[in-house]
């Protein structure tokens, strides 16, 4: 009797150690159907993939969100199931569609990670922007320049007059100019490259020689223009960040490039009726 009574405890702790990592593998157990950890760990890496994609951060405490929106995934799902609403035309038509998406993102995740950019791709690809933002600078110009922006050609017309007869250009355009940024700085523009001018303002300011002003206002989408160009200068070459600075988002625009490329060579090659 007591081998009896010893051999079914022994069964009863042999069940429950089994039992221990089953229930160890239950994220939950929802209304008695066990809810398994590895849909939690497969939505987190999910995100965690975007996270890394776009250069973020998972946000803290994001894993307790995902474990109440997978239990809540499962509540609702029996619930849909107790209904029958899981194989309606409708249900089934809409499930295809989504199986569809992760088989492609499938597609697409198997073809990044058999085909990574290198850090030699990302070097070269750094190497051609710097030599094309070199050579876009090359033989450029750029202007100190000074404005009095008004509303109306006759106020414009009356200002250069003024400035003829010997009036201060600083002085007028503290007092005229509509330009809140210039004006205040008595129609200070600082040293720029024309092509970050409206085009009006861009072509008159090439015109004029140093220490010249417009004799005529100069019309624009802002209104009327009294420009000084007060000095010109060889433009100084952009100054770039340094290759590891910017080697992670250089990856990704690539990597987003061989996807795109991959995605075109697929289409070409599709034959399509």
């Amino acid at each position: 009797m007591k081998k009896q009574v010893l051999a079914a405890g022994c069964a009863v702790l042999l069940a429950g150690a089994l039992a221990l990592p089953a229930l160890a593998q239950n994220l939950a157990v929802v209304n008695g159907k066990p809810v398994p950890q590895s849909r939690l760990d497969e939505l987190e890496a999910q995100l965690q993939a975007q996270a890394t994609r776009s250069g973020q951060q998972m946000p803290p405490g994001i894993k307790d969100q995902l474990k109440k929106q997978v239990i809540d995934s499962e509540i609702f799902m029996q619930e849909a199931k107790r209904l029958g609403l899981d194989d309606t035309p409708g249900a089934r038509s809409k499930m295809e569609l989504m199986r569809q998406n992760v088989v492609i993102g499938e597609l697409f995740e198997d073809y990044e990670k058999k085909h990574p950019v290198t850090d030699e791709e990302a070097k070269a690809e750094y190497d051609n922007i710097v030599a094309a933002q070199t050579k876009a600078s090359a033989g450029a110009k750029e202007y100190a320049v000074h404005h009095i922006l008004v509303e109306k050609e006759v106020d414009a017309k009356s200002i250069i007059a003024q400035i003829k007869k010997g009036a201060k250009f600083e002085d007028l355009a503290k007092k005229y100019s509509k330009d809140p940024g210039s004006g205040a700085k008595g129609g200070d523009l600082g040293w720029a490259n024309p092509a970050g001018y409206v085009p009006e303002f861009a072509e008159a300011v090439k015109k004029l020689g140093k220490g010249e002003m417009t004799q005529e206002p100069v019309k624009s989408q802002f209104g009327y223009h009294i420009i000084r160009m007060d000095d010109v200068r060889d433009a100084k070459p952009p100054e770039m960040p340094k290759f590891d600075d910017v080697k992670a988002q250089l990856k990704q625009q690539l990597q987003r490039k061989k996807l795109t490329q991959y995605a075109e060579d697929l289409r070409a090659k599709a034959k399509v009726e």
